[in-house]
C-alpha cells in the first residue's frame, strides 16, 4: 500500500544510476514524527549558527588582532580567507553528500571547522592566523548548504517552507549579535576567545547531529566525483573573489593586477564549462544547470541575498556618517531590517504549505521593498531616522519573502539524487553574487567620495562633507533597488510548479513527516 503522504518519485527509472545490491538499504526507513524532525532541525541550526556567527563575530576584534600581531597590512585577509574557502567549498560538500550521505559529510565539516577554530586561537603569527581562517572557512562552507539539504531530505517541498524561517533566524541573530559578542569578548577577556568559543559549541553540535542525523534517510547511488571539474570551479571562484576583494582597495579597479585576475577567472570558468560538456559525470550535472526553475530560483535568491548582505554592511555606515548615530546605536538601528527578514521569511514559508500561487508573496514583497528604497535614494540625507527605520522594516519584510520561495522551488525542481549538489551550487552562486554586490556598493561609495585604491571606505566617509555623503549613499540605495528589480524579473520568469507533498499538511506534534527516499 502506498503511503498517501509519500511524494511520488520524481526521478524516472531510466535516469537513475544503477545500484549494486550492496548499496540498497536493508530496511525501509520509518516515518519521522514532528518531535524527531524538530530535534534534527535544532541540531543542524546549531551547526549553521557556528558558520554564520564566525562571519560576523571577527569584525569587531580585527583592530585588536592587528595590534596583537603588529600587522595591520594583512588584517583584511583574516576575513577574506574565510570568505574565499567557505564560498568555494560549498558545492563540493553538496556533491559529496549526494555520494556518501549527509551525516558523514556534515560531521566532517563540523570537525574541520572546530579544528580551524583551534588553529586560529593558538596562531602565533598573522600568516598562521590567515591560513587557519582558510581552514575554518573550508569547514564552515558546507554547514549552510548541508543544513538546507537535510531539511529537504526529511520533509516534502510543500511542508519545507516552514523550516526556512528558522534558517533566516540563525543568520539574523548572528548578523546582529555577532559583532556585539565579538566586541564584548575581545574587550573584557581576549580576542582568542572568539575562536575558542567554537570548541564547546562545535562539540555540542557534533554530539547532537551525530545521533539525530542517523534518522535522516539516505539511499546510496553510484556517483563519481569529477575532481578536475571541482578544482576548476573552486579555482575560478577563488580568483574572482580575490579580484572583488582587492578591487578599489589594494589596487585600482582599472589596473593590470585586477584585470589579470579577472582574465584568469574568465579562463578558468571557460575551462570549467569545457569540462562540464565532456565529463562522463560532470561536477555540476547538466540536468541541474539546464533546469530553468533552478536557474531562475538561484538567481532571484542571489539578488535578494546580495542586497541584504550589502545593506547590512553599508547601512550601519550610513547611520553613523549621515544620520550621526554612534557605533552601538547604528547596530541597534539595524535590528528592524534583520528582524523583519526573519518574520516575513517564516510567515512566507508557512503560507507556502497552503498556497498554490506561492510566487505572489515574494512578487508583492520585492515590489514593495523596491518602492521603499525610493525615498532613501531620492532624499538620502533628509529622511528622518524614524522614517528610515520604517522603510527598513518594509525592505526587510520584502526581502524575507524571497528566501523560502527560491530555496523550496529550486529543491522541488530537482531529483533527489541531485538535491545536495543543486542546493550547494545555489548557495555557492548566492555567496559569489553577494560578494559582487558588496564590491559594487563599495566602489560606488569610493567613487562618490573621490577615493581610490588603498583608501578605507569608513575613514573616507568620515572625512567627507554631508552633501558628499548623501550623494554617495543615494547611488548605494539605487543600486540595491536595481539588484532587487533583477531578482524580481528572474522570479517572474520562474515556472510555478506545484509543490510535492500532502495536500493537507498537519501541524500536530504527532503527525508523521515521511522521509524523502
Amino acid at each position: 500500500m502506498v503511503d498517501p503522504h509519500t511524494p511520488p518519485d520524481d526521478e524516472p527509472a531510466e535516469a537513475r544510476p544503477p545500484q549494486p545490491a550492496a548499496l540498497k538499504p536493508a530496511v525501509e526507513m520509518r516515518a519521522l514524527t514532528h518531535p524527531e524532525v524538530k530535534t534534527i532541525v535544532l541540531g543542524i541550526m546549531l551547526t549553521m549558527f557556528l558558520g554564520a556567527l564566525d562571519q560576523t563575530i571577527v569584525a569587531t576584534a580585527l583592530p585588536t588582532i592587528g595590534r596583537h600581531f603588529n600587522n595591520l597590512d594583512d588584517l583584511a585577509w583574516v576575513v577574506t580567507a574565510y570568505l574565499i574557502t567557505g564560498t568555494a567549498s560549498t558545492p563540493l560538500y553538496g556533491k559529496l553528500s549526494d555520494i556518501y550521505g549527509r551525516r558523514v559529510i556534515m560531521l566532517t565539516a563540523i570537525g574541520i571547522f572546530v579544528a580551524g577554530s583551534v588553529a586560529c586561537a593558538v596562531a602565533p603569527t598573522m600568516p598562521a592566523l590567515v591560513v587557519a581562517r582558510g581552514l575554518q572557512g573550508f569547514g564552515g562552507g558546507g554547514l549552510m548548504a548541508l543544513a538546507q539539504t537535510i531539511i529537504a531530505d526529511i520533509v516534502t517541498p510543500r511542508e519545507r517552507g516552514r523550516y526556512q524561517g528558522y534558517i533566516g533566524a540563525v543568520f539574523a541573530v548572528s548578523s546582529v549579535g555577532g559583532p556585539v559578542l565579538g566586541g564584548f569578548l575581545t574587550e573584557h577577556i581576549d580576542w582568542s576567545v572568539i575562536f575558542w568559543i567554537n570548541v564547546p559549541l562545535g562539540l555540542i553540535a557534533l554530539g547532537m547531529t551525530g545521533s539525530v542525523l542517523k534518522l535522516v534517510p539516505f539511499h546510496a547511488r553510484k556517483h563519481r566525483l569529477d575532481v578536475i571539474g571541482a578544482v576548476l570551479m573552486m579555482l575560478a571562484a577563488v580568483v574572482l573573489l580575490l579580484a572583488l576583494s582587492w578591487g578599489g582597495r589594494r589596487f585600482d579597479w582599472i589596473s593590470g593586477e585586477i584585470g589579470g585576475l579577472l582574465l584568469a577567472s574568465a579562463v578558468l570558468w571557460a575551462l570549467f564549462a569545457w569540462r562540464l560538456a565532456r565529463a562522463e559525470e560532470p561536477f555540476l550535472p547538466l540536468a541541474v544547470l539546464g533546469n530553468p526553475v533552478v536557474r531562475c530560483a538561484a538567481l532571484s535568491g542571489a539578488c535578494s541575498l546580495g542586497t541584504l548582505v550589502g545593506m547590512t554592511i553599508f547601512v550601519p555606515l550610513y547611520f553613523e556618517v549621515v544620520l550621526h548615530l554612534s557605533a552601538s546605536e547604528s547596530g541597534l538601528a539595524l535590528i528592524p531590517l534583520m528582524a523583519t527578514v526573519v518574520v516575513s521569511s517564516t510567515i512566507t514559508g508557512r503560507a507556502m504549505m497552503h498556497m498554490e500561487r506561492y510566487k505572489r508573496m515574494p512578487l508583492i514583497g520585492i515590489a514593495v521593498a523596491i518602492l521603499a528604497l525610493g525615498p532613501l535614494a531620492i532624499w538620502s540625507g533628509r529622511v528622518p531616522l524614524p522614517m528610515v527605520l520604517v522603510l527598513l522594516v518594509v525592505i526587510g519584510g520584502g526581502i524575507g519573502t524571497m528566501f523560502p520561495v527560491s530555496t523550496v522551488a529550486l529543491q522541488n525542481a530537482v531529483v533527489r539524487s541531485q538535491m545536495g549538489i543543486a542546493t550547494g551550487a545555489a548557495n555557492f552562486f548566492r555567496s559569489l553574487f553577494a560578494s559582487l554586490v558588496v564590491a559594487i556598493l563599495g566602489a560606488i561609495v569610493l567613487g562618490g567620495l573621490g577615493g581610490g585604491a588603498g583608501m578605507s571606505v569608513d575613514l573616507l566617509a568620515r572625512a567627507a562633507s554631508a552633501h558628499e555623503l548623501a550623494y554617495a549613499f543615494r547611488f548605494v540605495f539605487l543600486a540595491c533597488a536595481l539588484v532587487m528589480a533583477f531578482g524580481m524579473s528572474f522570479l517572474i520568469a520562474m515556472e510555478e510548479r506545484p509543490l510535492k507533498g500532502p495536500t493537507t499538511p498537519t501541524d500536530g506534534d504527532d503527525a508523521p513527516v515521511v522521509p524523502m527516499h
